[in-house]
């Protein structure tokens, strides 16, 4: 499974993070950072990612096929 990012889109919610903090992160200025860019999610983080990318708010997160 990989995740596309909206950069542009993401608000900073952080609610990505709380989901799944293994996979996100905000820093102190409420910037996204996705640990697996470019890489499959590992199997362990697929379903927290899955559960993520649904608590976005704003639709920043898509799983991509």
């Amino acid at each position: 499974m990989k995740i596309s990012v909206d950069y542009p889109r993401c608000e900073g919610h952080g609610l990505c993070a709380g989901q799944a903090p293994a996979v996100f992160t905000l820093d102190d200025d409420a910037q996204l950072t996705y640990r697996f860019e470019g890489a499959d999610v590992p199997d362990e983080y697929v379903t927290v990612a899955r559960a993520a990318v649904d608590s976005c708010p704003v639709a920043a997160l898509r799983e991509q096929s």
